[in-house]
């Protein structure tokens, strides 16, 4: 007899169904797996046995054939595990054929347990839209699939359990579907630590608002201790609330990465990722024989810090320059090309010199003029073309310390003129696919960008002394419409880009030197 049960598979971000078939003929016991499977796939005929005879059922035996369709995609993963399962049962008869429109995601143990999986969320989502009315997966993967509406979801913790309930002998628990709750954005928000906790470094907290309020990259230069890395860590507390299709997004990423808190269904706040300096290539952008997504697209639609960026090492540093300025990144191997999304807030920080004193104004520079220029060129040029604001971020003074009168602004306080600045943009990006200042296209820069003579005059001046590029005039005309949209003015003005200017600081210095 032919049994066919309904699987899903996962390439990427993007999902497929899949009908695992099983045929058992003559009595010479062979298994065979066809439909391209890896080895993971060809490992669950072992896996698939030891859970049948473990949980009390009879194993078959004969010339047994399983095949994934379609035969030209290649399967990867346990995931076929539960659906191989209740094929053979169906095939052998012990099991009647179950609901049409349900679908079996899971790895076994060798006693028949259901084990977690990487990517549920996307393959639930495929699973819905390809007009599944049940999914059964893991225990520990119930409250991630259940972010989707639409379909009913099933937790299964053992197989002696799921074929129960087929039978209708046991009634499994479906798993609520969780809306997404804007509250426990905003309950989490509050953990976060605030801006108010910085005594202080005004300029760089104006500046960190500007690229909030843009979603504009970053690179603030200065000393140790001047507390660069406490201001980028308190960014995410200003940035605008994940919308329920950013949420989604980002998540489906965590779950194909296999980095998703079993605990938290939907991630509800925008990602801080912080790889150390001595991280790979391949761990910044992702890789491995089956690419899987690397810090960059774990920070999708939040923050990538790196602190020490200097540090980091020449090839990390450029692989980041096309995905940041396109928002996704390639990754290509032998098996084929995989694209994942990496639409970041890039946020870095370095010290001026090696030893990192250079310019402070009680401790001496014990570099040399060239060490602390070959220093500063190990950010490459067009590395640096791509950062919208550079700013130096200078040591604090004892007294703006040691005030305990002072009241700092806190989180809350900016984040409402951010909040405010990202209406305007997305009500002028409407229907364009565009959120934010620091995404305009060249065409959207000539509409919202118009310049009046005294504007055009200043920048006239300013891009012959400096030597800017092409790149970093658009940057300065999309931070000048950002500090427009954050004062609530329809037109840029002179104050807007002189302001602008003052954020290219490594423009400055290097052409000082």
């Amino acid at each position: 007899m032919v049994s066919k049960v309904h699987s899903v598979g996962l390439t990427g971000l993007s999902s497929f169904m899949v009908e695992v078939e099983a045929d058992i003929a003559g009595t010479k016991f062979k298994f065979d797996m066809v439909g391209l499977p890896d080895a993971a796939v060809n490992e669950a005929k072992e896996r698939v046995e030891a859970a049948i005879k473990n949980s009390g059922y009879a194993f078959p035996y004969g010339h047994i054939t399983v095949n994934l369709a379609p035969a030209d995609v290649r399967k990867a993963g346990s995931v076929y595990d539960m659906p191989i399962f209740i094929a053979l049962l169906i095939a052998i008869r012990q099991l009647k054929f179950p609901h049409e429109k349900c679908a079996f995601i899971g790895e076994l143990s060798l006693s028949g347990e259901v084990r977690r999986i990487d990517g549920v969320l996307p393959m639930t989502i495929e699973a819905r839209q390809s007009g599944m009315e049940r999914i059964f997966v893991p225990w520990e993967n119930a409250k991630e699939a259940s972010v989707v509406s639409g379909i009913e979801v099933y937790p299964v913790k053992n197989m002696r359990q799921l074929v129960s309930f087929l039978q209708g002998k046991e009634e499994a628990t479906l798993a609520p579907v969780e809306p997404f709750d804007f509250s426990a954005v905003a309950a989490k928000a509050r953990l976060l630590p605030d801006f108010a906790e910085v005594r202080g470094q005004q300029h760089a907290k104006r500046a960190l608002e500007v690229a909030a309020a843009g979603g504009h990259n970053v690179l603030m230069s200065g000393p140790p201790g001047s507390g660069k890395s406490m201001l980028a860590k308190r960014l995410p507390s200003i940035l605008p609330d994940l919308t329920f299709e950013e949420a989604l997004e980002t998540t489906k990423i965590y779950s194909v990465a296999g980095a998703l808190d079993p605990e938290e269904g939907l991630i509800v706040r925008r990602p801080f990722r912080s790889p150390h300096h001595t991280v790979s290539s391949a761990g910044l952008s992702g890789g491995g024989t089956v690419p899987r997504p690397g810090e960059i697209s774990l920070a999708h639609n939040g923050v990538l810090f790196l602190d020490e960026l200097p540090e980091f090492s020449r090839s990390s540093m450029e692989t980041m320059r096309q995905p940041i300025e396109d928002g996704k990144i390639t990754i290509s191997r032998a098996s084929g090309a995989l694209t994942y999304p990496c639409a970041v807030m890039l946020v870095a920080a370095m010290n001026p010199c090696p030893c990192g004193y250079l310019g402070h104004p009680t401790k001496k520079c014990t570099c040399s003029p060239a060490a602390a220029q070959r220093y500063l060129a190990r950010v490459s040029g067009p590395l640096l073309d791509r950062i919208d604001i550079q700013i130096e971020v200078p040591p604090v003074d004892f007294e703006a310390l040691a005030k305990k009168e002072s009241k700092e602004e806190t989180s809350a306080e900016i984040k409402a003129r951010v909040d405010a600045a990202r209406k305007i943009q997305t009500e002028r990006f409407a229907g364009t696919g565009v959120t934010c200042n620091a995404k305009m296209t060249e065409r959207q820069i000539e509409e919202f960008c118009a310049l009046t003579d005294d504007c055009r005059k200043l920048l006239s001046a300013i891009f012959d002394k400096l030597g800017l590029s092409a790149r970093a005039y658009n940057k300065i005309l999309k931070l000048s419409r950002t500090l427009a949209d954050l004062a609530g003015d329809k037109n840029i003005n002179t104050d807007h880009i002189s302001e602008a200017i003052r954020y290219r600081n490594l423009d400055r210095r290097i052409f000082k030197q």
